[in-house]
């Protein structure tokens, strides 16, 4: 009897003793109670919380393919450019074409193989860049285009356009030589010296300076040849210009860039006539040596072609990072300079 007894007390504490201990993995938390849900921050609070914020600082990585180097504009370029990468914190990857445009295919697939976030092109010319540009949408890569214009079917390419805009400088130079020929007698042979073939610049200059004048029964377009926007092409395509009888030259030279008017007025003053007097001339960038030679009475009028889209692109740049919607053309401020504001102005040129 007395063996029974002291087996059935084990045989209670061993129950008691089960039922005092739980395993690890099913221990229970205590209950929530009003007072702790208090304390707990709102879902707002937690995305403002250092924890939640993205504390990375990785910069934007920008792949920018710059056509060529071919003006003292295009040094100003690609000059804000690079100073405005810096200024704003972005990493710029810049590959220089050399005016070919298969070498900005590569380098595009270059910024595609880098991952770099955005991609910005200053195309040498408008056509051919569909197939490069869905490459770019192919692998999640926005692309901006600078300066000058692309001929796509599918605007959604590329983002945004930040440039001149060509067709008004043009416009704006047939106004300067329809206001300052309007008394001149008998017939007026224009020259134009184009850029490069098939570039935006050349294509809309052209367009705009035409739409001006092309309708005046006394005026004629008797000369007009590419000189690729250089110096050395502009002089010898104007000596190519000169090349005819005395009554037969032009009396007005629209230029679509200050380098090609410089490499003009040599051609010109070689045979012996009087650039700004003989021959009348009108330009497009705005170069500080454009405006002191405009100062000096050898060219006559310089329509501006704003260099400096730095700032702008490098802020488009986060604007698209920052998932926002851009106007698809933005355009900068321009004026045309005439002698008078330019002894004003070429000492305050950046370029």
């Amino acid at each position: 009897m007395r063996r029974h007894v002291i087996g059935l007390c084990l045989f209670i504490l061993l129950l008691l003793l089960v039922g005092c201990t739980t395993p690890e993995s099913e221990s229970v938390s205590p209950p929530i109670s009003s007072n702790n849900l208090e304390t707990l921050p709102s879902v707002e609070e937690w995305m403002e919380s250092a924890v939640a914020r993205d504390t990375s600082t990785k910069p934007i990585v920008l792949g920018f393919s710059q056509l060529g180097r071919e003006s003292a504009w295009r040094l100003a370029n690609s000059t804000s450019i690079r100073n405005a990468a810096a200024e704003s914190g972005i990493s710029l990857v810049i590959k220089n074409a050399e005016q070919s445009q298969t070498k900005q295919f590569e380098a595009v697939r270059s910024f595609i193989r880098q991952k770099v976030d955005v991609i910005a092109i200053a195309p040498v010319v408008e056509s051919g860049w569909d197939g490069i540009l869905q490459e770019a949408r192919d692998v999640g890569i926005p692309v901006i285009i600078v300066d000058r214009s692309v001929d796509v079917k599918d605007t959604s390419l590329f983002v945004t356009t930040i440039g001149s805009d060509f067709y008004e400088e043009g416009v704006k130079a047939g106004k300067y030589i329809q206001d300052r020929m309007r008394n001149h007698p008998g017939l007026i042979r224009i020259a134009e010296l184009q850029g490069t073939s098939g570039s935006t610049p050349s294509i809309q200059r052209g367009e705009g300076f035409r739409s001006i004048l092309e309708t005046r029964a006394d005026i004629i377009f008797s000369q007009s040849a590419p000189a690729d926007f250089t110096e050395d092409n502009g002089k010898q395509v104007m000596k190519e210009f000169l090349q005819v009888p005395e009554d037969e030259r032009p009396q007005v030279l629209f230029a679509h860039n200050d380098e090609m008017a410089f490499g003009a007025i040599q051609a010109i003053e070689e045979v012996g006539l009087k650039p700004g007097e003989d021959i009348i001339i009108v330009s497009v960038d705005g170069s500080r040596k454009a405006l002191e030679i405009l100062a000096s009475g050898k060219i006559n009028a310089v329509v501006e072609c704003n260099p400096l889209l730095g700032p702008q692109l490098m802020q488009a740049t986060k604007e698209i990072i920052a998932g926002r919607t851009l106007p698809k053309r933005m355009v900068p401020p321009e004026d045309i300079f005439t002698q008078e504001s330019a002894r004003r102005e070429m000492y305050n040129r950046r370029f």
